[in-house]
């Protein structure tokens, strides 16, 4: 007798159709589309997962999820135009569709970070994996201890979401005056009056308790490489520091090897991985 596989078993490799209901154009070269499911349930997701984006005739690419983990009915990915697929997708206009698998991933350790501070670390586009934390932390921010933001970006106008950049200010504050949200850009222009320099620039003033700081961090792993021996200085143990790291994905789960790193792949381990796990790789140029 020949077994049927059940109808409720999701083909990971299987895209689904996803109408763009909205999309935003961030800075000249990253747009944010918003996404809804046109079969079966909405998708739901943790902190820190990602999606694999497919346009039809073109290719598909991996991109983190922006969204709101409490607000599912929309899928909120944005995209940095880097290449032809990633290019198709910020031509994108409402009413097309896109096909989308997922979610893969590990997430950001938010249940283990209660009672903790936590500083969040990006660079240039390293911002949006982490907005879906920033979510989950401002729905229970009575959970946390002092929260920061600590993100760097070329010029001004390359920063993302400057008005939630602005709310969360004083949405993320733990005390009156206290400054949650730090931003420092690589080049000043116009009128911009905030700090130039690198994002680890802003770590050595930060008032936290070391030993109950749980780190986040996304950007280019030379960012990611100095931020991780700041946050050592400042006493913070490398079990509580977490990355997101970027590899080439193409399959999503771990069927390919393309994103291996070491003994990782980092679509099936990762994207999310504590410094322990890749301490030994993340140091090696060319890996």
């Amino acid at each position: 007798m020949v077994s049927l596989p059940s109808p409720t078993v999701v083909d990971p490799m299987q895209p689904r159709p996803f109408r763009v209901a909205r999309a935003i154009r961030e800075t000249a070269d990253v747009v944010t589309l918003e996404l809804e499911a046109q079969t079966g349930p909405p998708l739901r997701f943790q902190p820190g997962q990602f999606t694999m984006l497919y346009v039809f005739g073109v290719g598909e690419v991996p991109i983190s999820i922006s969204g709101d983990p409490q607000k599912p009915e929309r899928l909120v990915q944005t995209i940095r135009r880097v290449g032809p697929v990633t290019e198709a997708l910020c031509k994108l206009r409402k009413g097309e569709v896109v096909g989308v698998r997922g979610p893969f991933g590990s997430h950001w350790p938010l249940e283990q970070a209660r009672g903790h501070d936590v500083v969040m670390v990006a660079g240039g586009i390293g911002l949006p994996p982490l907005r879906p934390a920033i979510y989950h932390l401002l729905h229970h921010r009575q959970d946390y201890g002092r929260v920061y933001l600590l993100y760097g970006a070329r010029t001004p106008r390359d920063l993302l979401f400057p008005e939630e950049l602005k709310r969360w200010q004083y949405t993320l504050s733990h005390a009156p005056g206290a400054t949650p949200v730090r931003v420092t850009v690589d080049r000043a222009e116009g009128d911009w009056d905030g700090a130039v320099g690198l994002v680890t620039s802003l770590i050595p003033p930060l008032p936290i308790n070391p030993s109950r700081t749980t780190a986040l961090m996304v950007g280019p792993e030379v960012m990611m490489r100095f931020t991780i021996a700041e946050l050592r200085k400042r006493g913070i143990p490398e079990g509580n520091l977490y990355l997101s790291m970027e590899r080439n994905m193409k399959c999503a789960v771990g069927f390919c090897g393309h994103c291996q790193l070491g003994p990782h792949f980092i679509c099936r381990n990762g994207p999310v991985l504590a410094f322990p796990q890749v301490r030994d790789w993340i140091t090696r140029k060319e890996v």
